[in-house]
């Protein structure tokens, strides 16, 4: 045997070298094989996610709800006031005309138009001057509701005096005076309300509002429609 038998046999040479280039080790193609079977059972996305993939919707936390609007007392409503751990101080309140009652250590408070939570805060703040010590919870509960009382006066079908349990809008209130008449002067409509300032009357544009689709365009209001309180009065000369 010559050298050259022995230098081709020693060296496998380039062919050899390239196929042995393509044999994976056993761990190697282990790894593979399970790769392969978790892509086909779907456990694993052949497909790359991208950063401009769509969340489905079910994905995506459903805006919260709205909280519900909160009562407003009104005058002639009566309250529940109660002061934790003086019973002398338990007492049953009727709201005045005015909008006040008056309470032990507080003085007088103004009610309407409040919720029950500031009106409980503003007596704990208020009676807190009497304690050396932390002063005691006070809770406000209504006990009774005169509701929303207004009237709608002048040219309407049915004026007169009316009750709502909620703050009614100018329509509302409109349509619970059974609406205006035919020869209502509509565009001159005004709300007379009586303020701790004074009474203040404030003009109520009916005629654009009643005339809806051909003068409202479509989507959220940009003005609120002007609501009624107790002692309103709506008039529609």
């Amino acid at each position: 045997m010559n050298s050259s038998t022995l230098s081709r046999d020693r060296d496998p040479g380039p062919a050899r070298n390239k196929r042995r280039s393509h044999v994976l080790p056993r761990a190697a193609f282990g790894q593979v094989a399970a790769m392969f079977m978790l892509v086909a059972s779907g456990t694993i996305s052949a497909t790359p996610a991208s950063a401009g993939t769509q969340v489905p919707a079910q994905a995506v936390a459903p805006a919260a709800a709205a909280a519900p609007a909160r009562y407003t007392i009104n005058t002639g409503d009566q309250l529940d006031v109660f002061v934790w751990g003086e019973e002398r101080m338990q007492r049953q309140v009727l709201v005045q005309p005015d909008g006040t009652f008056a309470f032990p250590l507080a003085g007088t408070i103004r009610a309407a138009g409040r919720n029950v939570s500031d009106i409980a805060d503003e007596i704990r703040e208020r009676i807190s001057l009497n304690y050396t010590s932390a002063p005691p919870d006070v809770t406000v509960s209504v006990r009774e509701t005169e509701g929303t009382r207004f009237y709608v006066l002048g040219k309407v079908k049915q004026p007169g005096s009316f009750a709502s349990g909620t703050r009614p809008n100018v329509l509302q209130a409109l349509s619970m005076a059974g609406g205006a008449d035919e020869f209502a002067d509509i565009g001159n409509a005004v709300i007379m309300r009586q303020t701790p300032q004074g009474e203040i009357v404030e003009p109520v544009r009916l005629k654009r509002l009643l005339k809806g689709g051909r003068s409202l365009k479509s989507g959220a209001l940009s003005n609120p429609l002007p609501t009624l309180s107790s002692g309103d009065v709506l008039i529609v000369p």
